[in-house]
Formats: C-alpha cells, structure tokens, sequence
C-alpha cells in the first residue's frame, strides 16, 4: 500500500473540497443571514489541513494501484463528510450534535437525502443551499471529478474511476482518455442542472428554490430548502411535471446521454435494454399508483392521482426521496410497492441508487434461463443483453453483488432493531440507507431525528454501503487486501 501517494491525494483534494465552503458563504452575504463565520471557519480548517497533508509529500509521485484506487475512495467519502459536517456544528441557527452533523453530511454526499434537521423553513439561506450543494457534489461522485484533474497530480486515473463508477460494467469508457470521460461526464450533469434549474423557474419556483432543488434533482438526492418537500409547491402543478422528467433523464446511465449527444439521435436510448426496462418498469408503477390512489378516494379527481402517483413512482424509483405528500401513509400496499421499486432502482451510470436495473434485468433473465434449463436440461442457453451474449463471469458477479446486498441488509436491519425501531421502521431505514432513497416508513416517514446515536452511525455506514455498491467498502475488511 503506498500511504505517502494516498496522504498526497487526500491532501489536495481537501484543498479542492474547501473551496466549495465559499458559494455558501456567497450566498449568506447576499441574504445577510448570520451564518457566514462557520463557512468561513470551515474553510479554513478545510484548506490548512489539506495543506498540512500534502505538503509533506508533495514530491512523492508513483503510479496508483487498484487496491490504492479503492481505499482512496472509501477514505474520501468519510473524510469528506467528516468536514463536510464542520458548518453544520458550527453553526448557532442549526441545534445538531456532531453525529447528526456527520449523517446529515454524508446523507447529502452520498446522495441518500435523508434528514434529521427539523425546521427547514426557518434555517439561513447559506444553511439550505449548502445541503443542496452536497448532493450536486456527491452525484456524480467526487472522485470522478478528481479523475479530471488527476494529470495536475501526475497520477493515472483509471484506478479510481473504476473503483467509484457504479455498475456491473465498469470498464466501458465514452472516451479514449479517462480523463476526458470525467469531463465528458461532468459537462452533461452541468447542462442538466442548468436546464433544470431554468425549468423549475419558469414553472413558478424562485430563484433560489430552483437553484437547490436543480442540485439535488440532477444528483437524485432528494434534500429539499423546505420541510414539505416538494409539497410546498403543490399549488404550482408544473413544477411536479419538470421534477418527473428531470428525474427520469437523471436515472438514464450518463454514457447513453453522450452518445445520443455525440450521434445528434436518440437511438441509442431505444437500443438499449436497460433503458427499456427502467422506462417500462416507471411507467407500470406509476400506472398502478394512479389507479389505486383514484379508486381508493385518496385523490378525487383522476388528474391529481395521475400527477401525484407518477411523481411519488418516479421519485421513490429513482431513489431520488422527493415527497409531494406523506406517501408512507398512503392507503394499502402502496407505500410497501414504492419502496421496493428503489430496490431495482436508476440504471448503472446514473446517479441514482438500489441494486441498478442492469442487474435486476441480467437477475430476471438468469431466473428465466434455469426456468427454461428445467425444460431443456441439454441446452445451451446464452443470457443475451442487447442482442449481445453475457459472459458468464458477468453473471457471477451480479449473482455475488446481490448475495452480499442481501447479507448486509439482514445485518444492518437486525442491528437497527436492536437500537429500539419496530420492524416497519427498521426494515425501510435499511433500504432507504442501503439504496440511496431518503425516506423511509412508519416512524422514519418524514425525518430521522428519532433515531439513536448508535442507530444513526449504523445508517451512516448503510449510506456508504450502498454508494459504493457493497464491494468497494467490503474488500477493505477483508484480511486478504491488507496482505502484501
């Protein structure tokens, strides 16, 4: 392992990261809110302590190795939170501890969108923009956006970018370079959030609304500047609609927007069988969400239930969190429907959470294959995606990524309900940490402020699982990795 290049790297991405303390502070002169010192303080601890790390070994210069590719990535995703949560301890218009300040951190950084801060409504502009702001940052991941700028470091990239980027098919790249991808990558989420921002304002939010909600839509994060959500604009129906389609380009794997981008065609959406799946999956729980929520009497005209079904299906789908109304108390078996589509969740390449539908579908087509082998026990069927055979290497590993997803799910619930939350609570707290969604059922509907000290770490730990889909975080616990 060579810890002097990993300190070299923490160390300067530190000092990139404490400049994303200055927006903030930006904003809270703009609006006079009091809350410009604990941003300035944040900076400044932020930018000495980077300084303080790569300093040092700013002359130490070797090739980075995957094993270093993965504990660089894991180490910044909790150093990052860990200063991430700096504003929010500092802050006297915020009463947190500094276990909700590291939760609400790292919620946004991973793009969970889970809360436990009571009261948005009445907190300082730089406070809710600053939450925003995390998700856009952790959306595509901060380690993508390093691997832009990783010639300044005179280290190759493709390490990392293997290590972060979600999904079964990792090595597949829109561009020759790595460093050309991440661009090419971050240029799209760029142009989504603007488009997004300009859409939500023109459908009635201000400016600043529009702004935030942009950030976390784009980054599937769910976080919100009020505590209704996306509720308190429930009078300015458009902004539902632009939420809905925000949402859905949001969950599409970003290499199919380059390359519809690239070509000026959207074949390549339709070509594509995940894309398929997702879009039909969206639009078969929004139907039935509609329908039931229509003729339970829950809405009485068919345009609301129509509106608020396909939203919720959308949002809890793309494990985005955005909540128009309490949807964890929705008649019958709705709420329970929504939360396990977030298991299927946005397709690889997005930003969005859950096990990917790449590997829902390569699951189905694996269950369909030794249905078909029970009928045809000499045959040889090939598992196909896109008209293209799947080696059954592939197979194996979403096989194993599921085996582990389940074990550490019935972990993680087991250690929550030993932390005092009935089942209902538990269980939804374990899927909306471990898929990325935000909110759960029963008790943990609206917030998380119910939870323990002890609960609230093991979600914490849930939240990182989940973002780095299970193997990156668990190949460090094993004894084999630390092995020379």
């Amino acid at each position: 392992m060579q810890f002097f290049v990993i300190q070299r790297i923490i160390g300067f991405l530190l000092m990139v990261f404490s400049f994303t303390m200055v927006p903030p502070m930006i904003v809270s002169v703009i609006y006079l809110d009091g809350a410009f010192e604990p941003f300035f303080n944040a900076f400044a601890v932020t930018l000495i302590t980077g300084i303080v790390a790569w300093l040092p070994v700013k002359t130490y210069k070797k090739e980075l190795r995957l094993r270093d590719g993965f504990l660089i990535v894991v180490l910044f995703w909790i150093v990052l939170a860990s200063f991430g949560a700096i504003p929010f301890v500092l802050s006297l218009q915020v009463d947190i501890s500094i276990t909700d300040a590291f939760f609400e951190s790292l919620s946004g950084l991973t793009t969970t969108g889970a809360t436990v801060i009571i009261g948005l409504d009445e907190l300082p502009e730089s406070i809710l923009y600053y939450r925003q702001q995390l998700q856009w940052l952790g959306g595509m991941g901060i380690i993508v956006l390093a691997v832009a700028i990783m010639p300044m470091l005179g280290i190759g990239g493709m390490q990392l970018y293997k290590a972060e980027t979600p999904g079964p098919m990792k090595d597949s790249k829109l561009t020759p370079r790595i460093t050309e991808t991440a661009k090419a990558l971050w240029y799209i989420y760029l142009t989504l959030t603007v488009a997004c921002a300009v859409s939500y304002w023109l459908a009635g939010m201000n400016a600043f609304d529009a702004i935030g909600h942009s950030f976390s839509t784009i980054a599937i994060g769910g976080f919100s500047t009020h505590d209704a959500s996306m509720g308190y604009f429930n009078d300015k129906p458009m902004v539902e609609v632009v939420a809905i389609i925000f949402m859905l380009l949001a969950g599409v794997n970003f290499a199919l927007h380059f390359l519809s981008w690239r070509s000026r065609s959207i074949k390549s959406y339709f070509q594509d069988s995940e894309f398929k799946t997702y879009i039909t999956l969206l639009l078969v729980v929004s139907a039935i969400s509609a329908v039931y929520l229509y003729y339970s009497d829950y809405f009485l005209s068919p345009e609301r239930a129509l509106l608020h079904g396909m939203f919720q299906a959308v949002s809890i789908g793309t494990t985005t969190g955005f909540t128009t109304h309490e949807y964890h108390n929705w008649p019958g078996f709705l709420p329970v429907l929504l939360l396990f589509t977030s298991f299927i969740g946005a397709c690889a390449g997005s930003t969005g959470g859950g096990l990917k539908v790449i590997r829902f579908l390569l699951l189905l087509k694996q269950g369909m294959r030794e249905i078909m082998r029970l009928i045809h026990p000499n045959a040889v069927i090939a598992i196909k995606v896109g008209g293209k055979p799947l080696s059954d290497r592939i197979i194996q590993a979403v096989w194993g990524f599921f085996s582990a997803y389940v074990a550490a799910f019935s972990i993680i619930l087991l250690m929550l309900m030993l932390t005092g939350l009935d089942q209902i609570s538990a269980f939804s707290t374990t899927a909306a940490m471990m898929n990325n969604l935000g909110p759960g059922l029963n008790e943990v509907g609206s917030n998380y402020a119910i939870l323990t000290d002890t609960a609230k770490w093991i979600a914490s730990f849930a939240m990182l699982l989940g973002r780095l889909e299970i193997f990156t975080l668990l190949v460090l616990l094993t004894p084999a990795f630390w092995r020379r």
